[in-house]
């Protein structure tokens, strides 16, 4: 890759990640304290607050922000606990709406989304207008990084580094540690989903190489929560925590379901010729599958945690 290339990817990348917060910024000032108020209630039980989860983190597009907002309401006691991790399940869920938004192109809109969304908040007195406006922009530069992403790493087709490197991911650990390593560093499984994506556009990488990398994707973005509750409370240590061994559970558990069987081909034969689609499909099976698994089970995980870290 050129410097321009790589100048390019982070460029992207930093669209991407601003486009995100732009958006959720908007989306958090149009609820104002409504959405404190709507947590609270649709949380006490535990199949609404899945639900809620799914449909939050679904329109926000990173299941870090939501769950480092959940730590906040869990370190000033205005959330329990326990409602708190039925939520981040949901967020699990919610997260993949990107990736299969990508699958479907959503992203050639981007412009023109980002383009009436400045000019709802530039022009626009009103700060509903404003903050909608903050939103659809928010919306549309998030895609647009992601093309620029997409466009950056076009010459990688040609590097035999590159391709000989890949050749090493079809080791399952070696490819979750990649994934855990790479979403660390950036933050978010979201852009991390939107690279493999345009991988896969490129056939540079197989869904079987891919799989584990996402297992390891949705392991690194647990360092967002993680870092957000170090200054906190007892009670939001436990839920990074919760968040954490829920999704080391699903990487396992599902390493094994593929290793066993032939699931990735399984996946593989839902869209023969759309790899795009085939990445999507893996990361919301993994994540609805370990949801409804950990829904099954989440007294004894509370419990659990609460012997790892007493209250």
């Amino acid at each position: 890759m050129k410097i321009q290339d790589m100048l390019g990817m982070i460029g992207g990348l930093s669209l991407f990640l601003f486009g995100m917060n732009m958006m959720s910024g908007g989306l958090e000032k149009i609820a104002g304290n409504h959405l404190e108020m709507i947590l609270k209630k649709l949380t006490y039980n535990k199949w609404k607050a899945v639900f809620t989860g799914i449909v939050v983190t679904a329109l926000i597009h990173s299941s870090s922000a939501m769950t480092v907002m959940l730590i906040g309401f869990v370190n000033s006691g205005l959330m329990p606990l326990e409602n708190a991790i039925w939520v981040v399940m949901g967020a699990n869920i919610g997260t993949t709406i990107t990736g299969q938004m990508l699958a479907l192109d959503v992203g050639a809109l981007s412009p023109l989304l980002a383009f009436i969304g400045v000019i709802m908040f530039v022009f626009f007195k009103k700060e509903k207008m404003n903050y909608t406006g903050e939103t659809i922009g928010g919306f549309g530069i998030l895609f647009m990084g992601l093309e620029i992403m997409s466009v950056s790493l076009m010459p990688l087709k040609d590097s035999s580094f590159f391709l000989s490197l890949l050749q090493w991911l079809s080791y399952p650990i070696l490819g979750m540690f990649v994934g855990i390593i790479f979403t660390a560093i950036i933050q978010s499984s979201s852009a991390s989903i939107g690279i493999l994506q345009s991988l896969a556009k490129m056939n540079l990488i197989s869904l079987e190489k891919a799989t584990y990398i996402i297992f390891g994707f949705d392991i690194g973005t647990c360092i967002t929560a993680f870092l957000a509750s170090l200054s906190g409370s007892r009670s939001g240590k436990q839920l990074a925590l919760f968040h954490l061994l829920l999704n080391i559970f699903g990487a396992i558990l599902f390493t094994l379901i593929c290793l066993c069987t032939p699931f990735i081909e399984w996946v593989s034969m839902l869209t023969p010729h759309l790899m795009m689609t085939q990445i999507a499909n893996m990361h919301t099976i993994f994540n609805v599958g370990t949801t409804v698994i950990a829904l099954f089970f989440d007294q004894y995980l509370i419990q659990f945690i609460y012997k790892i870290l007493p209250s």
